[in-house]
């Protein structure tokens, strides 16, 4: 399984090219130990803290796992950047065209999954879903203040 790096594709808008990392991926499970493995390199370069490094690496991890488990895409594309000078996004870009809606729930203490967004939800500033104007699917990010 070979990423594939990309130039900052459009939808993550930094004054400076050298903020933003691109990485596709074919969207299996492996996938997603790739995506964090390369951010976190991506994150470390950059000079990020531990707990910041930590909290973006998860991020693109949970938004990644929900991509390749829930959609039907062949592949993910993943990014993240300086939206302005303290503020990471970091994406997720899928090809689920079903629409833009993201089912949340409600895990019982034995369920094994189920939690995805809901530490997306504690551990961003902010996060959303949006149309994907990349793949045509969907975008969910997610905002850190550095």
């Amino acid at each position: 399984m070979s990423p594939h790096t990309t130039s900052a594709p459009e939808l993550l808008d930094v004054a400076d090219p050298d903020q933003a990392h691109w990485i596709e991926l074919p969207s299996y499970r492996p996938s997603v130990r790739v995506a964090r493995r390369l951010m976190r390199t991506r994150l470390g370069g950059w000079g990020l803290s531990g707990e910041l490094c930590a909290d973006a690496v998860l991020l693109v991890s949970e938004l990644a796992a929900n991509a390749v488990r829930h959609t039907s895409s062949v592949r993910i594309l993943c990014g993240m950047g300086f939206v302005t000078a303290g503020c990471l996004r970091i994406e997720v870009h899928d090809h689920d065209y079903s629409g833009c809606g993201l089912t949340r729930r409600d895990p019982g203490p034995d369920d094994e999954g189920g939690r995805g967004l809901l530490l997306v939800e504690y551990l961003a500033d902010s996060w959303g879903v949006d149309r994907s104007r990349l793949t045509g699917g969907k975008a969910v990010w997610a905002t850190l203040t550095a």
